[in-house]
């Protein structure tokens, strides 16, 4: 991701754009999966950025350390020039504090609590879906997860599918239920199914959970770089360095 890309997701998450720049930036965002892909992966990072230095002093102190360390990095080719709009200079600092993510090396481990944000389930939008799945969805979504983990059970048991499967392991990890969790994951991640790589990052979070860090790293260098989420991948892995 280019770093004209990271300032205009920032610009549009602080909702700093004129109409016209929103429009034409969301009808990117509607036309280009890649580019789709990478603001999410950005609003993915910023919240975590959030959750991580949510106290204003530390994350100006962070900041302050980022920007020393960034302008000594970018000013060693001055020969290259990029003319800046205006705002630019508004929305910098905090684009290099995303940026700094990759090599700040944080004192303390990471936490599960950083790195948990489960997607939305979405089985409603995909054609027609029973009844007991639309409200296992609607659970999940609402975060009822002891609800949704017997909805999904019993939806299991009439079409066992790996979608099913992977959100119902979800629910088992916000529940720790962790065992019954690994044996859900471990299956996907022996299948050839789209959630097989969803389910090795989730085998990650629960030994990020159990705080087994050496074991989490080892799982998360089985994660191939194309895995759609893998700039969590190598943050989790630079911050259990």
């Amino acid at each position: 991701m280019n770093e004209e890309r990271y300032i205009a997701f920032d610009q549009y998450l602080q909702d700093e754009m004129t109409a016209e720049e929103k429009s034409v930036f969301e009808k990117q965002l509607a036309e280009d999966h890649e580019f789709a892909s990478e603001f999410e992966t950005f609003k993915t990072i910023h919240l975590q950025l959030e959750t991580k230095f949510g106290y204003e002093q530390e994350r100006e102190a962070f900041k302050e350390n980022v920007l020393k360390a960034s302008d000594k990095h970018f000013n060693q080719h001055k020969t290259k020039v990029i003319p800046l709009r205006p705002w630019y200079y508004g929305v910098a600092a905090s684009v290099v504090v995303l940026i700094g993510l990759f090599f700040y090396n944080a004192s303390q481990k990471p936490s599960f609590e950083d790195f948990n944000h489960p997607e939305q389930a979405t089985f409603t939008e995909r054609g027609n879906v029973d009844v007991q799945l639309k409200q296992a969805e609607k659970a999940f979504n609402l975060k009822e997860y002891a609800k949704a983990i017997a909805l999904f059970e019993s939806s299991l048991k009439e079409k066992n599918t790996p979608e099913i499967q992977y959100f119902y392991g979800v629910s088992l990890l916000q529940k720790s239920e962790i065992k019954k969790a690994e044996v859900v994951f471990n299956e996907l991640k022996s299948g050839t199914s789209v959630y097989k790589d969803k389910a090795t990052w989730n085998l990650a979070l629960i030994k990020l959970k159990q705080k087994k860090y050496k074991a989490c790293k080892e799982i998360l260098l089985t994660i191939p770089d194309d895995y759609e989420d893998y700039v969590e991948v190598q943050i989790l892995l630079k911050e259990l360095e």
